[in-house]
């Protein structure tokens, strides 16, 4: 059995690639896995939100992942018409919520999917709570844990951990089986050659994918490289 910790936001167009790839590549191959999400909020508040909409570079940045996402079937907008990009904290606060009510799984498919393929405000309480409806939750009880801050402390702490404890850099980031490993191809082949040959210890591969004040698709030759994105932003 494989466990895989994915580090990952709502708003990382790497993540949500990345995440069906593993999905994809768990169902060809039959190896038993589990995935489970470890959020780390990419643009914390108060900080200035970014317009990744109109940013030419990052545009340029993200055609890497045509070709994946199209092989995946994954109609993606990369980026998104949504400006400025939404803070995630009350999504990850609402995704708390769905995994308490044992949909936790279906809601983080759903965030990156109304973000990515149909340009929806995961800020915004209101969609929040249309799109949290859709897949069986109760609207009123949803909204009233996020207006009330109830998994507010835990969405803090995840989002902490990841930054202060994993040490993330950037994202996805994949702890297989306890180590480190970042995914420098996003094509299922990829996945499946992950999952057959996990790593037996932290791997620095190169790689591409979002770093905490923006994602774009540097090179990062090392975990604490200076090149690729950082805490502090991208660094070319």
């Amino acid at each position: 059995m494989l466990e895989i910790t994915f580090v990952t936001d709502f708003v990382c167009p790497y993540c949500l690639v990345g995440k069906v790839a593993l999905q994809e590549a768990i169902r060809a191959t039959g190896i038993e896995a589990t995935l489970k999400i470890q959020p780390m909020e990419l643009t914390e508040e108060p900080k200035p939100r970014v317009d990744t909409y109109h940013d030419p570079v990052r545009r340029e940045k993200y055609k890497i992942l045509d070709e994946p996402a199209k092989a995946l079937g994954l109609d993606m907008k990369i980026p998104p018409n949504v400006v400025p990009r939404p803070y995630t904290r009350l999504a990850w606060e609402g995704w708390f919520f769905a995994k308490k009510k044992g949909l936790g799984d279906p809601y983080s498919d759903l965030m990156y999917r109304a973000y990515f393929i149909d340009e929806k405000d995961i800020g915004d309480i209101d969609v929040l709570v249309a799109l949290a409806e859709s897949i069986g939750l109760d609207g009123v009880e949803y909204r009233n844990a996020l207006d009330s801050g109830t998994y507010y402390e835990a969405e803090r702490m995840a989002s902490n951990y990841s930054r202060h404890n994993l040490e993330v850099k950037g994202i996805p980031t994949l702890f297989i089986n306890g180590h480190r490993v970042k995914m420098s191809d996003y094509s299922i082949d990829a996945a499946i050659e992950l999952l057959k040959n996990p790593p037996s210890e932290d791997v620095t591969n190169n790689s591409v994918g979002c770093g905490p004040d923006g994602c774009c698709g540097a090179v990062m030759p090392k975990a604490d490289s200076n090149d690729g994105c950082g805490p502090d932003g991208c660094h070319f």
